[in-house]
């Protein structure tokens, strides 16, 4: 390695520790919560350890549920039983309350064993399907949380099935958040195209005030501009007031806390991550090639179509990108301009995060949402370089 290799190295290496300490690290650590249980293994070490060895066939043995019971018991004096049961509450509805019941029953009667005792307590504790949930959570690691995410469960044999459909909502809720951001993007090219052109084309006395109007908007939060949209668009906002004004309307239109006010929020929001890279594409376009079509006889549409907008593809693809993959973490816009049915992902994350501290299916939802961002990134690098090699 050369003198410069290393002074290049040396001197971009305190940037590099800055990113993996403040960004690189959290990140990681916050994902691995999607696949590893950190719970019922710190409050009841051994009762994991056990259940790790257990097969999983039908009920416990009695050394098992012996362990278990002694750390039921010293969780719940220790104050560390209200942690684990949460957790267990998300396997199995009821069994915060089923832990609670039993940690206040105890001690149990010596003359049965441990497991008839319990059963005395709750019928529960001779399904498997409570034992399984135990076993499943004891880690140190595991797929409940992604497959929750997938709307996916393990059952008490072992198998992967379908939770039932009243619980199934993240799938749907994926599928919400990709169709939003889609129509998002489709809005922001129509929109976007015609600007850019604009600006590329313009002398540059008149395009870079307009290019400042473009930028106004990175000047200003997206909470401002979200709020200002949620005053202009309710039934007494200027949209309305305009409209009826104007005879096109009869009534005020329902814009706010639906699909259409998000649709319209977000696209303004985003509509300058795409003029900007397209704009930039359509600069580097010598306008000899126009020219040259229209001397060849192509009209100006059939040039423009032809000749103009395959050179801008790149920046069309790019600039679609990078709208889609910012409209699929959105949360503030969605949350104050939508209704109950307009919530993306990224509003779950948040009430998983904040609200209910179930940071292990937090970080599911977020590890599956990153996978589909970086497929997206992926098949994008793979379109373009097959692109410039047609191109050749």
């Amino acid at each position: 390695m050369s003198r410069r290799t290393i002074t290049s190295v040396l001197l971009i290496a305190p940037l590099g520790i800055f990113l993996l300490v403040n960004f690189l690290a959290p990140i990681a650590l916050m994902l691995s919560r999607a696949v590893t249980e950190r719970e019922l293994p710190e409050a009841w070490p051994a009762t994991a350890e056990a259940m790790r060895h257990w097969d999983g066939n039908g009920l416990p043995d009695d050394d098992i549920v012996a362990t278990f019971v002694q750390e039921l018991a010293a969780s719940r004096a220790s104050g560390s039983l209200g942690v684990v049961a949460n957790r267990l509450n998300h396997s199995i509805p009821g069994m915060r309350t089923l832990l609670f019941n039993t940690a206040r029953a105890l001690p149990l009667p010596r003359e049965q064993s441990p497991l008839q005792a319990l059963a005395a307590v709750d019928e529960r504790w001779t399904q498997q399907e409570t034992w399984a949930a135990i076993r499943q959570a004891a880690g140190p690691f595991t797929s409940f949380y992604l497959l929750a995410a997938l709307d996916r469960r393990v059952s008490a044999d072992g198998e992967i099935v379908r939770v039932p459909d009243e619980q199934a909502v993240f799938i749907d809720l994926f599928l919400r958040t990709f169709q939003i951001s889609a129509v998002v993007t489709v809005l922001c090219v129509l929109l976007g195209y015609p600007v850019a052109y604009l600006l590329a084309t313009l002398p540059d006395r008149l395009a870079n005030p307009l290019l400042i109007l473009v930028l106004l908007p990175f000047w200003t939060s997206v909470l401002v501009r979200t709020a200002a949209w949620m005053v202009l668009l309710q039934e007494q906002g200027a949209i309305n007031g305009a409209l009826l004004a104007s005879g096109l309307v009869d009534g005020p239109l329902q814009l706010i806390y639906n699909r259409t006010g998000v649709y319209i929020a977000m696209t303004h929001v985003l509509l300058p991550y795409f003029v900007l890279p397209l704009r930039g594409v359509m600069k580097s376009i010598p306008p000899a090639t126009m020219r040259a079509a229209l001397s060849l006889g192509a009209t100006p549409m059939r040039a423009f179509w032809k000749v103009y907008v395959p050179q801008t593809l790149p920046g069309v693809t790019a600039g679609a990108l990078i709208v889609f993959i910012l409209a699929l973490g959105y949360y503030i816009t969605p949350a104050l301009v939508g209704g109950a049915d307009d919530q993306m992902i990224s509003y779950f994350i948040a009430f998983y995060t904040s609200q209910s501290l179930n940071w292990g299916m937090a970080a599911a939802l977020s590890l599956v949402l990153l996978v589909a961002t970086l497929a997206l990134v992926t098949l994008y690098g793979r379109t373009a370089g097959l692109r410039q090699l047609a191109l050749r």
